[in-house]
């Protein structure tokens, strides 16, 4: 018996063997109604030029459904066409010999074209035809390891920056050793797990590079070997957003905020799915930005073309990574009081903030917040989604 796609080959044969009797004959009568006399008067039958009864061609058919459905390929499966050819007709007694083989596979639509054929006791070709069956998938997914074997343990890259210490701090209090991930602010990520080592779980600081595969491997050595593990991601790195108009903005511009923020969420990805998806259990949460949803801001080009594709593999990672388990979503801020809007006025600052529903701006606890329910149990069944941290500023 088959009981998996995977290991079914081309060339596969299955068979049984059956002989008809008139009391196959007469319950195939009671449940199709098809009492031709042909098939059940034998005085009739041999007045035809056959000289006696002649079975059902479909009742020796239904043969084929029995193959497929008990042996080849087994349970699950769906026969859904069948071209058929009777050569030679099948009498009361015959012992009948009915197969399937596999022409051919199909792995993405898990199609099976079989051959089949059933011959007498003489050896005799009676039947023969192609059919298409469909196996379907009926297994249960793999469970996800234990909360108790789970590592709990989170990789923040621009874990020094204003939104990226919130995090930090949130996911630590929850319970997550943490590797908190800078590039330049040295100090400021030596406070942060200063901070998160004076209670019950453990954090790293870890210079590295996130546009960089050596970066994103050196972050992931780090987890593994201070930690044993990983099961949380958080890509915050962001440069400063640097507003230029388009006559004064460079393609170099562009392309710094592109490697930091796409370029870095791809290359940490790529380096913490196999862990992830060994466990069956990983959480990736990364940034955007209410420049997606709101009216564009003016100079900020380079800055939103990269949050824009950010969002976009987000949602393309959610759908390829979520029958391993692992869920991706963004969160969306808006202006937060962070030193990324160091250089808006603050005029423009308040008048955001009065133009807010909630009549403030975002802090970095808020957006921490909405990370801390994105990597938790109750958002299991969440992925490919943006939670807004924006106040009501832009509403879906």
């Amino acid at each position: 018996m088959f009981n998996n796609f995977e290991i079914i080959q081309i060339g596969d044969t299955q068979s049984l063997v059956k002989t008809i009797t008139e009391s196959d004959v007469r319950k195939f009568v009671e449940m199709t109604g098809d009492d031709n006399p042909l098939h059940v008067n034998r005085a009739y039958a041999e007045s035809t030029a056959f000289k006696d009864i002649v079975v059902h061609g479909m009742l020796g058919a239904s043969f084929i459904s029995t193959v497929i459905g008990t042996k080849l390929p087994g349970t699950g499966a769906l026969w859904v066409s069948q071209n058929i050819e009777f050569l030679l007709p099948v009498r009361l007694g015959d012992e009948l010999t009915i197969s399937c083989t596999v022409l051919k596979k199909y792995e993405r639509e898990r199609l099976l074209d079989l051959d089949t054929r059933i011959l007498n006791q003489n050896q005799q070709v009676v039947l023969t035809g192609q059919g298409k069956v469909k196996l379907l998938s009926t297994a249960a997914p793999a469970e996800p390891a234990p909360t108790s074997e789970r590592p709990r343990v989170a990789i923040v890259t621009g874990g020094a920056g204003g939104i990226g210490k919130a995090i930090c701090l949130r996911l630590a209090q929850d319970g997550y050793h943490v590797v908190v991930n800078y590039h330049g602010r040295a100090e400021r990520a030596a406070e942060i797990v200063q901070a998160i080592n004076a209670g019950d779980t453990r954090a790293l600081a870890v210079q590295a590079d996130v546009a960089t595969e050596s970066g994103a491997d050196k972050l992931i050595k780090a987890a593994l070997q201070m930690f044993g593990g990983i099961s949380v991601l958080i890509n915050a790195a962001s440069p400063h957003i640097n507003p230029k108009p388009l006559a004064a903005t460079q393609w170099a511009d562009v392309q710094q905020q592109l490697d930091v923020q796409v370029k870095g969420a791809f290359n940490l990805t790529r380096a913490c799915v196999p862990h992830m998806a060994a466990q069956r259990w990983g959480r990736i949460v990364n940034i955007t930005s209410q420049v997606l949803d709101g009216p564009p801001s003016v100079t900020w080009t380079g800055y939103a073309m990269a949050k824009g594709a950010l969002a976009v593999f987000s949602n393309y990672m959610a759908a390829e990574l979520g029958p391993q388990g692992i869920t991706v979503n963004c969160v969306s801020p808006g202006m937060c009081e962070t030193s990324l809007i160091g250089d808006v006025p603050e005029k423009t600052q308040l008048m955001v903030a009065r133009q807010t529903p909630l009549r403030r701006l975002a802090n970095p606890a808020d957006v921490a917040a909405a990370v801390a329910y994105l990597v938790s149990d109750d958002a299991s069944f969440v992925t490919g989604d943006t939670i807004a941290v924006n106040g009501g500023m832009a509403m879906r």
